[in-house]
């Protein structure tokens, strides 16, 4: 039986962008893990990055259901879930208590969420998009924020509906 289907989409730069912030998210999911925060946690997380990430991906001029699919969503829940992912990994890690620059120095794999974290807030800033997860995670690995700190930062946020 095949374990592998192919779908394609017509929108290159949604399946782009939620290829790479999926990583930034799950860097962010490991760190929730490293911390000690449970399941509903990692879940909220994961529920309010695919808002970011669509927030950001259509001021790019990619299609808002992209993110809803396997190039968006289905990514992205792998990706912050799986014991497999690099990315989740090293935010697990950090979350533990090492420090992001002894992991990378001390691995051999790839951890492409580190230098994305600050591309995509770059790219959120400039566009003016809303993007608190991106903007905590970078801030926690490039500019040594607390990763208390940037936790308590949003979820003090004030509260408002969903998007």
């Amino acid at each position: 039986l095949p374990h592998f289907r192919v779908h394609s989409s017509n929108d290159p730069v949604g399946v782009e962008l939620g290829g790479a912030l999926k990583n930034v998210i799950a860097i962010a999911a490991g760190i929730c893990q490293g911390l000690g925060f449970g399941d509903n946690s990692k879940a909220a997380l994961v529920t309010r990055a695919i808002a970011e990430i669509r927030r950001l991906g259509v001021a790019c001029g990619a299609m808002p259901e992209t993110f809803s699919g396997l190039g968006g969503l289905g990514d992205l829940v792998v990706t912050c879930f799986s014991k497999l992912s690099r990315n989740r990994t090293f935010g697990e890690k950090i979350g533990s208590g090492e420090k992001a620059t002894f992991i990378l120095e001390s691995t051999a794999s790839v951890v492409e969420g580190y230098h994305t974290a600050k591309s995509a807030w770059k790219l959120a800033r400039d566009k003016g998009v809303d993007a608190p997860i991106i903007r905590e995670v970078h801030a926690m690995l490039h500019e040594d924020k607390p990763l208390r700190q940037a936790v308590e930062d949003l979820l003090s946020r004030e509260a408002k509906e969903e998007d």
